[in-house]
C-alpha cells in the first residue's frame, strides 16, 4: 500500500551506482516495459541524464531508487526538482539479490533492475530523501567529519603509542596525551632516552615551562625519573626506524589536530545561529561538541519522525525481539548508522556525569547486573523520548518540570524494561506454551515502547 501524500510518479528509475558509470533501469508508470541504459559520473553526464527525463515526462515528478543516501551522486540528483529520491539500504539490495539469484552473481544493469522491482513493488517500505535546511545539513555533515577526524588521529597516537613501547615506554607516563604540541616537540627534541639523559635538567625544566606545563611536583618528578630512567634496548636497528614511525605520526596527529579546530570554529559559527539550538544546549552533559551532534540526530524536519520509537529505531538503539517456533530472544540491534548510535550512547554516558536521575537510574541498571555499556545503551533509550518530546515542542529541557512531572504520576525514576541491555545469545524457549512465551516478551517491550 503506498504512501496517500505521494506525487502522481510520471516513471520509475533504479540506478546501480559505480565510480565512472551508472547503469539505470526505467519504468513508465502504468506500464511494464523497461528501459535500460548507462551514463557517466560527470557534471554533464548527470546533468543531461536528469534533464531528459524532464523533457519527456513534461516536469512530471520521476522515482529514483538508488543505493546511496550521501555521495556525489545523491548530492547531484538532489537539485533536481522533477526528481524524488528513495535511498535503498545496500543490505536491503543484498538480501532481494540472493534471495532472486541463490547462485551469488552480479551484474550492474540486472541490478538496476532489481532496484527497480523494490521501487516499483515495494515502494511502501521506502523512504523518499527530504533535504533538511542548508544550515542543518552542513551541520550534519560537519559533526561527522570531526568525528571521522577525531578516529584518524586516534588512530595515529595508537601507532605512535605501539612503537614508543619498543624502544622509549617511559615518555607515555610523564604525557597524558600524545597528540598534544608538547609531547611532539619533546619528542622531536629528544628523539631517545641517552639523548635525553645528556640534556641539562635545567634545559629539560625550561622546556616543560614554556610549553606550559608548569606544576612544580610534575616536572621535579618528570626529571628525577628521566636521571633513573633505563633504556629498554640499544639495537639501533629497532631503534631508528621506530624513531621516524613516531615523528611522524604525531606529525600527522598534529596536523589533524588544525584540521579539528578548523571543523570546530565552524560548528560553533552554525550552532550560534541555529534556531534549535538552544534545545539541544539545554540537556545536562551536552556540551559544545555533544549538542550539535544531537542536533544534527534530529534535524529540524518535525515531520521526519512521528513517534520517539522512529528514532529509538533509527539509531539503532531499540533492540530486536525474534522468535521462532518456540525460542523467543530480544538482542542488540546492529542494522543502523553507527555515528547516530554513538551520538546517544556517549551523550547517555556524559548526562551520567552531570545528571542526578541519570546516575540513579544506570546504577540501577548495574545493580540488576547489566554491564557498563548495556546500562548506558538503556539509558539512552530514555533520553531518546525526552530529547524527542523537547524537540517536537520547540523548548528546551527542565529537568525541574520533568521531575516534577514523573514524581506527579506516581513513578519511580529507575524504572525501565531491561531489554536494550539485553545479551545476543539466543536463550532456549521460554515455555512449552509458545503463545505465552510471545505474550511476555510483547509485554516486555510493549512497556519499553511506552516508556516509563
Amino acid at each position: 500500500m503506498f504512501l496517500p501524500e505521494e506525487p502522481d510518479f510520471a516513471a520509475f528509475v533504479a540506478i546501480d551506482w559505480a565510480d565512472r558509470e551508472h547503469a539505470w533501469a526505467m519504468q513508465v508508470a502504468g506500464k511494464t516495459k523497461r528501459e535500460k541504459g548507462k551514463f557517466l559520473q560527470t557534471p554533464e553526464g548527470v546533468e543531461a541524464w536528469a534533464m531528459q527525463w524532464a523533457e519527456r515526462f513534461r516536469g512530471r515528478p520521476v522515482a529514483v531508487a538508488l543505493e546511496q543516501s550521501r555521495g556525489a551522486l545523491a548530492y547531484a540528483l538532489s537539485k533536481f526538482p522533477h526528481l524524488v529520491v528513495f535511498p535503498v539500504h545496500p543490505s536491503t539490495s543484498f538480501a532481494y539479490r540472493k534471495a532472486m539469484y541463490p547462485s551469488g552473481c552480479k551484474d550492474d544493469p540486472k541490478d538496476a533492475g532489481l532496484l527497480l522491482d523494490l521501487l516499483v513493488l515495494h515502494r511502501e517500505r521506502l523512504r523518499p530523501l527530504k533535504l533538511d535546511t542548508e544550515q542543518t545539513r552542513q551541520l550534519q555533515i560537519l559533526v561527522e567529519k570531526r568525528r571521522q577526524l577525531v578516529d584518524h588521529r586516534t588512530a595515529q597516537t595508537n601507532r605512535a603509542t605501539d612503537q614508543l613501547k619498543i624502544y622509549f615506554p617511559q615518555v607515555l607516563s610523564w604525557f597524558d596525551d600524545l597528540a598534544a604540541p608538547i609531547c611532539r616537540e619533546f619528542l622531536k627534541r629528544w628523539p631517545t632516552l641517552p639523548e635525553l639523559q645528556r640534556e641539562d635538567p635545567a634545559h629539560v625544566r625550561q622546556f616543560f615551562y614554556q610549553h606550559r606545563s608548569r606544576s612544580t611536583q610534575r616536572i621535579e618528578t618528570r626529571l628525577r625519573d628521566i636521571q633513573e630512567a633505563k633504556p629498554l634496548i640499544e639495537d639501533a636497528a629497532i631503534i631508528e626506524p621506530a624513531v621516524i614511525l613516531v615523528c611522524t605520526f604525531l606529525e600527522v596527529a598534529d596536523r589533524l589536530n588544525e584540521g579539528i579546530r578548523k571543523l570546530d570554529k565552524s560548528i560553533e559559527t552554525i550552532t550560534a545561529a541555529h534556531s534549535d539550538y538552544f534545545i539541544f544546549q539545554s540537556f545536562p552533559g551536552a556540551g559544545p561538541a555533544m549538542a550539535p551532534r544531537l542536533l544534527a540526530a534530529f534535524g529540524t524536519l518535525r515531520d521526519r519522525f512521528d513517534t520517539a520509537n522512529e528514532v529509538q529505531c533509527f539509531a539503532g538503539i531499540a533492540p530486536i525481539v525474534e522468535a521462532s517456533g518456540q525460542q523467543i530472544w530480544i538482542h542488540f540491534r546492529w542494522a543502523s548508522t553507527n555515528f547516530l548510535k554513538q551520538t546517544f550512547h556517549e551523550y547517555a554516558g556524559l548526562s551520567i556525569q552531570q545528571c542526578t536521575w541519570a546516575r540513579e537510574f544506570y546504577d540501577r541498571q548495574r545493580a540488576k547486573g547489566k554491564g557498563h555499556h548495556a546500562a548506558v545503551r538503556a539509558l539512552a533509550y530514555k533520553w531518546i523520548r525526552i530529547l524527542f518530546r523537547c524537540w517536537k515542542a520547540g523548548q528546551a529541557y527542565d529537568e525541574t518540570l520533568y521531575v516534577a512531572a514523573r514524581a506527579a504520576r506516581a513513578c519511580p525514576l529507575p524504572v525501565l524494561a531491561t531489554a536494550p541491555a539485553t545479551t545476543t545469545r539466543r536463550p532456549r524457549g521460554c515455555g512449552k506454551d509458545k503463545d505465552s512465551g510471545l505474550k511476555s516478551v510483547r509485554d516486555i517491550f510493549k512497556s519499553l515502547m511506552e516508556g516509563t
